[in-house]
């Protein structure tokens, strides 16, 4: 590793700067929003709650969902939500009303990942009933645009950019769908894929997998770059991610411990001991050194 790598890693995240306590049983996603001012969490005890994670506030609570709240995203402008859960629901809120604006309806068992494009004008989804499904915000229609059945397993992640849709599945493949030429690519790992995360720079895909074992994809080519191992990941839906200069690859262990590898050689620059229990969730901030994780202890921390 460079001496430039070697000084980056001593500046990672790592001391816990505070304990967001609040939500009744694991905690399931935490998400930093756009401007990486505020965050949401969202778990078991089926609310949805809004944090100023820099002092440790409570902003708001959220609650809708009849089952756990599976994710939570926020729109680029921060003025909208949308969630998803065990309920089969996908709900669009508005942040400072705390009004459900829409529920968007389509998947016929749990919604496992939701997304917003980037322009906050179309929510994707991936549930355990093997489809991917978009929703017009816009439309006063709850139901999809486009549903993809492409599937053999449970669709476990989402992501979206501006012309494509990429999930990740228990199938074992990631699928990218390019949205306006109605083509599907198809890369099969080989290892039921729990999460997905696209690269700060767009260029590369992390998945991560039930072999304990993160990949990282070249998104065009679905050339397999590197793997980066040492964490456990066998039963749960966990999150990874990149550092905000996509110079180090994140991720969360069921025994507690969170991973950082170098990106381009894979090995283990830190790790520590963030949780009593799994992992569920990583968001890392947008700009500065500053880290959520959440987890099945019920606590969300904040490190710095």
């Amino acid at each position: 590793m460079s001496s430039s790598a070697t000084a980056a890693a001593h500046q990672l995240p790592r001391s816990e700067s505070r304990t967001l306590s609040g939500h009744e049983g694991a905690v399931l996603a935490v998400r930093f929003n756009n401007d990486g001012n505020y965050c949401l969490s969202c778990g078991k005890d089926r609310t949805l709650r809004l944090w100023n994670p820099h002092t440790g506030a409570h902003v708001k609570t959220y609650k809708s969902h009849a089952r756990e709240v599976r994710d939570v995203n926020s729109s680029s402008d921060n003025a909208k939500l949308v969630s998803c859960g065990a309920d089969r629901q996908i709900f669009y809120w508005d942040v400072a009303s705390g009004r459900v604006i829409r529920k968007f309806r389509g998947h016929n068992s749990e919604v496992n990942s939701v997304k917003f494009n980037e322009y906050n004008t179309v929510v994707v989804s991936a549930g355990y009933d093997r489809t991917a499904r978009a929703f017009d915000c816009r439309s006063h229609n709850s139901d999809p645009i486009q549903t993809i059945d492409t599937f053999q397993d449970s669709v476990m992640s989402v992501n979206v950019t501006n012309t494509e849709i990429i999930a990740g599945s228990v199938d074992g493949t990631v699928r990218t769908f390019d949205i306006r030429m109605g083509r599907e690519t198809v890369d099969n790992l080989g290892h039921p894929v729990n999460c997905i995360s696209l690269s700060n720079d767009r260029n590369c895909l992390l998945a991560n997998c039930l072999d304990s074992t993160v990949r990282l994809l070249d998104k065009t080519s679905g050339e397999m770059l590197q793997e980066y191992k040492g964490h456990i990941c066998k039963s749960f839906k966990m999150d990874c991610c990149l550092t905000n200069d996509d110079a180090f690859v994140v991720g969360g262990s069921e025994d507690g411990f969170v991973y950082f590898w170098e990106l381009v050689d894979a090995p283990i620059v830190a790790s520590f001991r963030a949780h009593s229990s799994v992992v569920t969730s990583i968001s890392y901030h947008p700009t500065k050194n500053c880290m959520l994780t959440s987890s099945v202890d019920g606590t969300v921390r904040v490190w710095t």
